[in-house]
């Protein structure tokens, strides 16, 4: 998208067919369409931390709110940090105090919760029967000290059973993109000696592929989420997606962010 600047483009994001198929529910895995951004930003930025024009950005959650059939007030994200710490919504909140966390619970109808990315993991869950949601930011440093066993922990005490609940992988950077260096596998092996199922050998000595993805999705089994959907989009190669690391390799200085939200139909 880049050099369409502010082309009013319809956004038409990506939906998991299982979390589709729940009723009472809205969902949406935000591409760049449909934005007002311009040059790096081109599209639907939705990163308030990004250094994009903030009127642009407004605009675009404004947008992102509206799919979702929310006014922007009841349009919720986090200041993501990286942790296993999960934020209870039963209210809105403004974006300037929004808690600091890495993913966001709810049971309130009408309060759609969602995480920015751009290369890490967004995951989005819901309880069909308890009526309970969540949304996740699952980078591999959250991913590794728990924040999608914290969510679901977080969903139980709103009543979800982590039998029911169903979970959504979004897009984010996959195997054939993510190369690492050894003291990232280190950390991970001696995390967990079988996490090293996780990585393949790089083509560079002492580098590896890393499969962020097939991670997030074990930790969800291991926390008794089974039904699981994954898009299969790949962030770094594909050029709908804003990506942390492609922005680096181009030398861009900055990038765009990604809003994945969920909300339960009032």
């Amino acid at each position: 998208m880049r050099g369409q600047g502010g082309a009013n483009v319809k956004s038409t994001p990506l939906e998991s067919p299982l979390l589709s198929a729940i009723h009472g529910l809205r969902h949406a895995f935000f591409s760049r369409e449909g934005g007002v951004s311009e040059g790096i930003y081109a599209g639907l930025n939705g990163g308030v931390g990004s250094h994009d024009n903030l009127t642009h950005v407004a605009e675009n959650r404004r947008r992102m709110a509206a799919t979702l059939h929310v006014p922007i007030e009841r349009f919720l994200t986090v200041f993501q940090i990286h942790s296993p710490d999960v934020a209870v919504a039963s209210t809105p909140w403004d974006t300037a105090a929004r808690p600091k966390a890495d993913a966001i619970v709810t049971c309130t109808e009408g309060l759609a919760i969602g995480v920015t990315a751009a290369d890490c993991g967004p995951v989005l869950f819901a309880d069909p029967k308890a009526r309970v949601i969540g949304a996740t930011h699952a980078g591999w440093k959250g991913a590794l000290t728990g924040v999608v066993e914290a969510t679901v922990d977080a969903m139980e005490k709103l009543g979800a059973e982590r039998a029911n609940i169903v979970a959504a992988i979004g897009p984010l950077i996959r195997q054939p993109s993510y190369e690492v260096g050894h003291e990232f596998v280190e950390r991970f092996v001696d995390a967990d000696a079988e996490n090293s199922l996780y990585f393949l050998p790089a083509a560079r000595e002492g580098h590896a592929m890393f499969d962020l993805a097939g991670f997030i999705r074990k930790r969800l089994e291991n926390a008794g989420v089974l039904t699981i959907d994954d898009t299969g989009i790949d962030t770094y190669s594909d050029e709908r997606f804003f990506s942390y690391r492609r922005s680096v390799h181009r030398k861009e200085g900055d990038y765009g962010r990604h809003v994945h939200a969920i909300v339960l139909e009032s």
